[in-house]
C-alpha cells in the first residue's frame, strides 16, 4: 500500500511540473520585474530593453563574457556558435542567445561588435554590454554574482520565457548533449522530437566508442570550436597538415602556454596574430601527453585527407588540385604556414578572429 501511494505521489508530482511548465510566463517570478527592463546596448549600438526587447516569450542561451579573456570566454563562445550551428542545422531556429558583458566599462559595443563577429555567430546572437550599475542588476538576477572579472560564472543559463523553465548547464561537456538541453526547453519539441533526437545522440555516442585515436575527444571537446582539419578557416586557423609545418616541440609548447609565446614576441606567431586578431587562444591547462595526443589525431586525420586529395587527382587528372598541392608537404606556402597555432574551441568564423594558432 505504501508503495502504491508512493507512486501516486510521483505521478502527481510529474503531472504538476508539466502543468507548471506550460504554464505562461505569467505565473512564473520570472517576469520583467525579476529580470529588470533596465535599457541595455548591443554589439551594433542599438538600445534595447532587457526584458522586453531578449527576453519576452522567448527560449534563450545567456552567457557571461568579457571580450578582454584571455582563455574561458573565447573557448565558450566558440562552443556556443558551434551549437547554434547544430541548432538550426537540425531545424531549430526558435532560440535566441545573449552574451552579457562583465565588464561594461571597457566592453563598448564596438568592441563586442568585434569579439562576435570573431566566431561568424549566427542570427539571433545579441552580445550586451550598458551602464556597470544596470549591468550588475541583470548579470546577479541571471546568476552571476561575481566580485572580479575571472570569478565570473563560466556556466550558461537556458530558459523559456514562455514556460518559466530556467536552468543552468555547461558548454565544457558533450556538445550534442547540450543541443537537445537546449531544444527540450521547447515543450513542442519535448512532445515530438525526443525520440529521434535520442537515438541520433545513441549513434554518435557508439561512432566515438569506436574510434581508436586518443586525442579525437580532446578535439572535439577544445578544438572544434574554433577550428577545423581541412574545411577552412573558422575563428581559428585551419589545421590541415599543421604537423608537418611546424615542429613538434614548438606546437606543444604553445598548445599547453600560448601566453608564453606571444610573451616572448615569437616571429611565427606575427602573422598568425594579424590574420585573427579578435580573439586570443586561451591557456587550457594541457599536459605534454594531452598535446601529443592532439598532434596525432591531427596527424592522422590530415593524412587521411591529404591521401583522398590524392586519389582524387589521380582518378580526375584534368581537374585544378591546386589546394590539394598547397597543401601538401613539399609545397607549403607563407599562408600554409600560418594554418595553425591556434588549437581548441570552435567558432564559425571565417579568419576575422583570433590569433589562436
Amino acid at each position: 500500500m505504501t508503495e502504491w501511494r508512493n507512486i501516486v505521489a510521483l505521478v502527481i508530482g510529474v503531472l504538476a511540473i508539466a502543468c507548471t511548465s506550460d504554464s505562461k510566463a505569467g505565473s512564473s517570478r520570472y517576469n520583467a520585474d525579476y529580470f529588470t527592463n533596465r535599457p541595455v546596448v548591443n554589439q551594433n549600438g542599438e538600445t534595447l530593453r532587457f526584458y522586453d526587447d531578449l527576453i519576452e516569450d522567448r527560449i534563450v542561451v545567456v552567457s557571461f563574457i568579457y571580450t578582454n579573456c584571455p582563455d574561458l570566454c573565447p573557448l565558450t563562445t566558440a562552443r556556443l556558435a558551434e551549437v547554434q550551428r547544430r541548432l538550426i542545422e537540425g531545424g531549430t531556429t526558435n532560440v535566441s542567445f545573449v552574451s552579457l558583458s562583465v565588464d561594461p566599462e571597457r566592453d563598448t559595443p564596438e568592441r563586442l561588435k568585434a569579439f562576435a563577429d570573431a566566431f561568424d555567430i549566427g542570427p539571433g546572437w545579441t552580445f550586451v554590454t550598458g551602464a556597470p550599475a544596470d549591468m550588475k542588476v541583470i548579470n546577479r538576477a541571471l546568476g552571476d554574482r561575481s566580485r572580479s572579472l575571472w570569478e565570473h560564472r563560466n556556466e550558461v543559463v537556458l530558459g523559456n520565457d514562455r514556460t518559466g523553465e530556467w536552468t543552468r548547464n555547461s558548454t565544457f561537456g558533450d556538445l550534442e548533449r547540450l543541443v537537445v538541453d537546449i531544444r527540450a526547453m521547447d515543450p513542442e519539441w519535448r512532445r515530438t522530437g525526443q525520440a529521434l533526437s535520442d537515438r541520433s545522440m545513441s549513434r554518435e555516442a557508439v561512432a566515438g566508442q569506436i574510434s581508436s585515436q586518443p586525442g579525437q575527444a580532446l578535439y572535439k571537446k577544445l578544438c572544434a570550436g574554433c577550428h577545423t582539419i581541412g574545411a577552412g578557416d573558422r575563428a581559428g586557423p585551419d589545421l590541415l597538415g599543421a604537423t608537418k609545418r611546424r615542429d613538434h616541440d614548438w606546437l606543444v609548447s604553445f598548445i599547453r602556454n600560448p601566453d608564453r609565446k606571444r610573451a616572448n614576441a615569437d616571429p611565427e606567431l606575427a602573422a598568425l596574430i594579424a590574420r585573427f586578431p579578435g580573439v586570443r587562444m586561451p591557456i587550457l591547462g594541457l599536459s605534454d601527453n594531452d598535446a601529443a595526443d592532439l598532434l596525432a589525431h591531427i596527424d592522422a586525420v590530415s593524412s587521411s585527407l591529404f591521401r583522398e586529395r590524392e586519389l582524387e587527382a589521380l582518378r580526375n587528372p584534368h581537374h585544378d588540385h591546386g589546394e590539394v598541392h598547397r597543401a601538401s608537404d613539399d609545397d607549403a606556402t607563407e599562408h600554409d604556414m600560418e594554418q595553425h597555432d591556434g588549437h581548441h574551441g570552435r567558432g564559425r568564423g571565417r579568419g576575422r578572429g583570433s590569433d589562436h594558432d
